[in-house]
């Protein structure tokens, strides 16, 4: 039986609830929690700072310096390298990019194999958009300067997050949900989608 885990979020750890939930859902104390970290999407410096921000919510929760393995994204990546992890956690910054590093480095299987071994998936913006069924959603957000043609996601859950969610882009949100054969769910800066076993909730 399927039984995905993924914790969507627009910006990581935001509040006390997303951090509770994600506690809950790893059920270890902290000290052994084990986390495959990925920055690979961003590369300005303005996208860096949010990766060492979300990299010290994780060591101020506790979760030693040791235990977080940081992936690049450089070179071709096993199964047998996350085994052994309890969370894939997948930082923000440009979603083509993302998705065409992840391809190349064979990293997209190795996501969805740790996927079915009940281990949870955290994603922070372009990192939860990439397990949608499609990354269409990005296309208003950030520029394809990869000139990626196929948007297929990763496919986790049948829905489409679109993270950073504010009023002002609510036309646009609204055209997609139009265009889309998907739910197209909104997330603000301090809410997650919470995806278990294809239930989703929001937490906030």
């Amino acid at each position: 039986m399927n039984m995905t885990k993924l914790l969507l979020t627009s910006t990581g750890l935001a509040n006390q609830n997303i951090t509770n939930q994600f506690l809950q859902i790893i059920d270890k104390p902290v000290s052994q929690i084990k986390i495959i970290f990925v920055p690979t999407a961003s590369r300005s410096e303005e996208e860096l700072k949010y990766v060492n921000e979300s990299k010290k919510e994780l060591l101020d929760l506790g979760i030693p310096e040791n235990n977080i393995k940081t992936l690049n994204l450089d070179k071709s990546v096993s199964f047998n390298e996350v085994e052994n992890f309890d969370v894939i956690y997948v930082c923000g910054g440009n979603t083509f990019y993302l998705l065409k590093k992840v391809r190349e480095t064979g990293f997209d299987k190795v996501i969805i194999e740790f996927a079915k071994t009940d281990k949870l998936y955290f994603g922070v913006s372009a990192g939860s958009i990439l397990v949608c069924p499609n990354i269409d959603i990005a296309s208003p957000f950030d520029e394809n300067d990869v000139n990626l043609t196929d948007l297929t996601g990763l496919n986790l859950t049948d829905v489409i997050v679109s993270p950073h969610y504010k009023d002002e882009e609510k036309t646009i949100i609204d055209d997609f949900k139009k265009k889309s054969q998907y739910e197209i769910v909104p997330l603000t800066d301090n809410q997650a989608l919470l995806v278990l076993d294809g239930e989703t909730k929001i937490v906030e």
